[in-house]
């Protein structure tokens, strides 16, 4: 079954860190352009970080930048978002999706791609990040 599968999320206080996961199965990351997404109550989903395929490039946006890192194990067949200096801001619930096509990071963290079921091949579930004390 395809599926991405994400742990990690909770309730942190103001400064803490946190870091989320995401182990596809059923089929493997390595050629795949990843992201992590993320949901406030009465928005839309924004893009947070993204990982493109066709040539490994980054994007985050700009509130998280110097405080996320977005990065991959394939031997584990997992992403992760290690979050730090978390803000009350950063509450939201956070999926992570996947995607075969090869375009730079930004593509899939901008535009449609975010608010949109098929902007990605597949999706996790999302997990909730409350940051607050």
């Amino acid at each position: 079954q395809v599926q991405l599968v994400q742990s990690g999320g909770g309730l942190v206080q103001p400064g803490g860190s946190l870091r989320l996961s995401c182990a596809a199965s059923g089929f493997t990351l390595d050629y795949y352009s990843i992201g992590w997404y993320r949901q406030a109550p009465g928005k839309e989903r924004e893009g947070v970080s993204c990982i493109g395929s066709s040539d490994s490039s980054t994007w985050y946006t700009d509130s998280v930048k110097g405080r996320f890192t977005i990065s991959r194990d394939l031997a584990k067949n997992t992403i992760y978002l290690q979050m730090n200096s978390l803000k009350p801001e950063d509450t939201a619930v956070y999926y992570c999706a996947a995607d075969h096509s090869g375009h730079p990071a930004y593509y899939y963290c901008s535009g449609d791609v975010p608010s949109s079921e098929s902007g990605m091949d597949y999706w996790g579930k999302g997990t909730q990040v409350t940051v607050s004390s």
